[in-house]
């Protein structure tokens, strides 16, 4: 598997599409930094400061939310990456005819698929630590206030639930690669489910929900990215109580104080382990299908 891992990888980081992908991500740094630059001098200095990098929306703006560094990972970057890594993995080596020539070799069948989920996992990783502590470091000097041992545990946090995120969206993509054999259709019908996660849930649950807040949240929840979402926001921003929307008379008896790190981790504990059920779900299924498929040379 090694040997596959090690070819993956270097695909990947020579390819052009990654040097895309990395430019990206220094772009929404560069964005990020500058909401933040924005965002955190009419804030005060009450709270954790440094977290605030990674929460503050652009101001002035509309749909300022989506430049939330939070909601525009879960909403378009891991999952446009995710998909990105993973919708020819199987399929372009099909009609290449290497993946025929590879199982010539004296290789186990399983050690592919696992070779080159692992990879994706790796190149996102990377990314996202890139992104992390391009932020953090920018930030640091902007602010001049240093991280607390709790605020670098809540990040640590937030990477290990967001490489699960990313897991999830390249098990989708690499099964659509093991389904589709057309390259075209493999993404066109990654970036539809992308499409129906990211917005098509939210359009359901305001038509279903608009008499009910519980039946609009519920909804909501059957959707991945909202899930990391949520999670991501209360990971990153103590001060969220609940996850979902709360009426004005709620918020009237919640205490400004913010939660400590083990409450949040309560909060969402629940979106932690659904989203980790269907990441592992996706590849299980994906895994399956490979290696029951035939293999024939073209």
């Amino acid at each position: 598997m090694l040997a596959i891992l090690r070819k993956e990888l270097s695909d990947h980081f020579t390819s052009f599409r990654c040097l895309i992908l990395f430019l990206l991500v220094f772009l929404i740094c560069g964005l990020t930094i500058y909401s933040a630059q924005q965002g955190i001098r009419s804030a005060g200095n009450e709270g954790f400061i440094f977290l605030r990098l990674y929460t503050t929306e652009l101001q002035g703006v509309p749909f300022a939310f989506l430049f939330n560094f939070v909601n525009f990972m879960s909403l378009f970057f891991i999952p446009i990456i995710g998909i990105v890594l993973g919708f020819d993995a199987i399929n372009r080596e099909r009609s290449s005819g290497t993946l025929s020539r590879i199982m010539s070799q004296p290789v186990y069948r399983d050690s592919v698929i696992n070779g080159k989920f692992l990879a994706g996992i790796i190149v996102l990783s990377l990314m996202m630590i890139t992104s992390v502590l391009v932020i953090g470091g920018y930030g640091l000097r902007m602010i001049g206030v240093a991280p607390s041992a709790e605020e670098i545990i809540r990040i640590f946090i937030y990477l290990v639930y967001t490489i699960i995120f990313g897991a999830f969206w390249i098990g989708l993509s690499i099964l659509f690669s093991i389904l589709l054999r057309s390259l075209a259709t493999s993404i066109i019908c990654s970036i539809a489910i992308w499409i129906l996660f990211s917005f098509g849930i939210l359009v359901i649950a305001i038509g279903l929900g608009r008499e009910s807040m519980e039946t609009f949240q519920t909804i909501l929840r059957f959707s991945p990215n909202w899930l990391f979402g949520q999670a991501s926001s209360a990971i990153l921003a103590p001060v969220v109580r609940t996850l979902g929307t709360i009426s004005p008379a709620e918020m009237a008896y919640m205490l400004p104080n913010p939660l400590s790190l083990g409450q949040s981790l309560v909060l969402i504990w629940p979106n932690f382990t659904s989203l980790l059920s269907i990441s592992i779900i996706c590849f299980a299924v994906s895994y399956i299908l490979f290696m029951r498929q035939e293999i024939r040379a073209i």
